[in-house]
């Protein structure tokens, strides 16, 4: 493999092309109209603008990146993360033009990219289930039926569903019909399949994530877990490696259940099995996520693995050299998704141009970025400027890290998750490990944060005010 073309932008085009260009591999970026001159187009050997702005007429036109890559006499396409990474389609338009798929088989995505067929496919691993149907419905009885069985509260979910979309928490029957409408609405606008099921919702869940690599020839690997359950609208903020809740045989158990996941569906490459693990620390398999997750930089640090690099090899048809007795836990990481968004108003994307932005550096710091000073961030994308990823030999370490990274991290123009990120790194219930996916719900309010930036601004300014009257006094100190 020669030269690799990344099918995406900004921090993940980035963090793929550093590990080609390591490898002595030329890389490729495609790039819309909007961000012509953003990081990515300039890092990259060579690059081709492939449309307008909306991600439906660059983006995600796979017909006309395949084009670009045959044009360029690109080997392989590395799709990241988000747009066309999970599409079935594209990676069989890949295979059907001869150009590798850094990510697994067309077959293996569409099988697990269809939550009840994932579930179906693992049924013979003897792998935990969230207590449910294992079916579509569209009747709100039915659903009412399954609910008086499993009990409330249930959770209706999106088959093909992903990111908290078409996914709804149901406590009592009158609310079933209405609820059940919603989801399927918007499953339907966003998926283009209203296709849901009910499954028993699992009160103060954890979210438990076990990161897996497969090879051509039948090896498979884990490399831990990560812990995801600091979520805003069912979506990741924060994530940690390893979690501070899992015993060393539970990690055991888990891990060779992800195995099983992988197995399942003749999995290759590297891919994520989301558990969900309740309070008496019973887990149940959630979805597999078949490519890179966003937060694979937690368990590079502690595992020192470079993902994307094991991507590459396996893509070309080399074989897993690692065994899993080599792999060992070493210090703890931590990962905060740097997002325009504004913490005190909902979270809302926050569009502006970057009249500052200086990143923070030093020992153990890693920032993972994909803009730079003077840029505007456009709407037409997810708001992720970055990912700020600290590691210590401890957690506590790797969480004071955290803490001084953010207050080094310099942004004006647009507002972001870094005060939020500072809020629940400061948090008693986080630094005790005794937290959930409910975190945001039960701790977190745009008034406490808002409180803290004001007392900070009073410390700050009588800081400088007891700086002004030293100055003054030395200026009337006669020679």
């Amino acid at each position: 493999m020669k030269k690799i073309l990344v099918a995406n932008r900004g921090e993940i085009a980035i963090r793929v092309m550093s590990t080609a260009q390591k490898m002595g591999i030329k890389t490729v970026a495609v790039y819309s109209k909007v961000d012509r001159n953003a990081p990515h187009v300039k890092f990259a050997d060579e690059a081709v603008c492939i449309g307008e702005a909306p991600s439906s007429q660059s983006y995600l036109r796979g017909d006309k990146i395949i084009e670009v890559a045959k044009q360029l006499n690109v080997d392989g396409i590395h799709p990241g993360y988000g747009f066309l990474s999970e599409n079935a389609d594209f990676a069989e338009l890949c295979e059907v033009n001869n150009i590798i798929f850094i990510g697994p088989r067309s077959k293996a995505i569409k099988m697990m990219g269809d939550k009840l067929a994932a579930k179906e496919a693992v049924k013979g691993y003897n792998i935990p289930m969230v207590p449910g149907v294992d079916h579509a419905i569209t009747n709100p009885k039915e659903a009412i039926d399954i609910a008086k069985k499993i009990g409330f509260p249930i959770l209706i979910k999106a088959a093909a569903g992903g990111g908290g979309k078409g996914m709804r928490i149901v406590e009592k029957e009158k609310d079933v019909e209405s609820q059940m409408k919603r989801a399927i609405s918007e499953a339907t606008s966003a998926f283009g399949d209203g296709s849901v099921f009910v499954e028993k919702y699992v009160t103060s869940p954890r979210h438990i994530e076990i990161q897996v690599m497969a090879d051509m020839y039948g090896n498979y690997l884990h490399f831990f877990e990560r812990e995801c359950s600091v979520q805003r609208r069912h979506q990741k903020v924060v994530e940690e490696a390893p979690s501070s809740v899992l015993s060393p045989q539970l990690r055991d158990k888990m891990g060779q259940a992800a195995i099983n996941v992988a197995k399942s569906c003749d999995y290759i490459g590297a891919g994520t099995v989301e558990f969900l693990l309740d309070a008496d620390h019973n887990f149940y398999f959630l979805e597999m996520n078949t490519r890179l997750q966003v937060e694979h930089p937690v368990t590079e640090l502690i595992t020192g693995i470079d993902l994307v690099e094991l991507q590459i090899n396996v893509a070309r048809g080399e074989a897993l050299k690692i065994k899993q007795e080599d792999l060992k836990i070493c210090g703890h990481a931590l990962e905060l998704r740097v997002y325009a968004e504004d913490p005190l108003n909902d979270f809302l994307p926050s569009v502006g141009n970057l009249s500052t932005y200086v990143l923070p550096v030093g020992e153990g710091i890693r920032v993972d970025n994909g803009f730079e000073e003077g840029i505007d961030i456009p709407i037409y994308y997810d708001p992720m400027l970055s990912k700020l990823i600290t590691y210590g030999k401890t957690r506590e370490a790797a969480i004071q890290l955290m803490i001084k990274a953010i207050d080094n991290y310099h942004i004006e123009g647009v507002q972001t998750t870094l005060p939020f990120g500072k809020f629940v790194c400061e948090h008693e219930a986080f630094c005790s490990g005794n937290f959930d996916t409910h975190f945001v719900k039960k701790y977190y309010a745009p008034e406490v944060l808002q409180s803290d930036t004001e007392n900070e601004s009073k410390i700050a300014a009588l800081m400088a005010l007891k700086q002004y009257l030293a100055d003054q006094k030395l200026l009337r100190i006669p020679n």
